[in-house]
């Protein structure tokens, strides 16, 4: 069994924010497609996906850059 002693490997990993980068893309991608009877939701899960997608990007690439 290995230890690691230094705090940095012993940080759990954040997977949500790639969670929200995924989810953000897929419902940027297919919710259009899928709601091609009703605008208002086509043009809703496209902006949905655009604002998760990008809260997903911040949490995962600029606040780490900020705290440094």
């Amino acid at each position: 069994m290995i230890i690691m002693v230094h705090n940095e490997h012993n940080k759990p990993k954040r997977s949500s924010a790639l969670l929200l980068i995924v989810l953000g893309a897929v419902l940027f991608m297919v919710g259009p497609t899928q709601y091609q009877e009703s605008p208002e939701l086509g043009i809703l899960a496209l902006v949905s996906g655009f604002i998760l997608g990008g809260i997903g990007f911040y949490l995962k690439y600029v606040k780490g850059k900020i705290k440094r």
